[in-house]
């Protein structure tokens, strides 16, 4: 396993310097992948996805079928020469694992992940309210505390299972610090 921690939170995260950078950014909500990937964009020029703007169908908590979201996924990593995609979807990750130069792993552990999430700024990019999110939020924390036990393509075991298949340079972050 290749788990690495920059000396730095201000560190450069790209894994080489060199462009195009295209990762994955993997781990339970809340772990912060959205956050991370918006600095790992920034710093490489690249342009991010979060899966779950196509992991669901237009305005339901419905998952698509996982050949749509293959499809969308394809077809934006086709349009950018650099790009992140950010998610807690290893079904998906693991059909396009061939097209990642890079697998960021974040894993802070569940309770920093619930304290995140209670912590989280209203997204509207996600829910028409705060209320809306507010109320979400109910329904994920019990979710979020689950990661370790489930054995779905959100938990921790096909996460770790995603990590370890992965052949190129990969990186699991366990503090928030060394991310954030």
């Amino acid at each position: 396993m290749h788990t690495q921690q920059p000396p730095h939170p201000g560190h450069d995260l790209t894994t080489t310097g060199q462009k195009p950078l295209n990762a994955f950014i993997v781990g339970n909500a809340g772990s912060g992948k959205s956050t991370f990937a918006r600095r790992l964009a920034q710093q490489s020029g690249a342009i991010c996805l979060s899966l779950d703007a196509i992991a669901f169908e237009s305005g339901t908590s419905q998952r698509r079928p996982l050949a749509d979201s293959l499809a969308a996924a394809e077809a934006f990593m086709d349009q950018h020469s650099q790009w992140v995609l950010e998610g807690c979807y290893a079904d998906i990750f693991e059909a396009l694992l061939s097209r990642a130069e890079a697998l960021y792993f974040l894993n802070p552990g569940t309770a920093a992940c619930i304290a995140h999430c209670r912590a989280r700024r209203w997204e509207p990019d996600k829910f028409a309210s705060p209320a809306e999110q507010a109320t979400q939020l109910e329904a994920l924390i019990p979710w979020v505390s689950s990661y370790d036990t489930r054995d779905d393509a959100y938990g921790l075991r096909q996460h770790r299972a995603l990590f370890e298949a992965f052949q190129g340079p990969k990186y699991e972050f366990t503090d928030p610090a060394a991310y954030a």
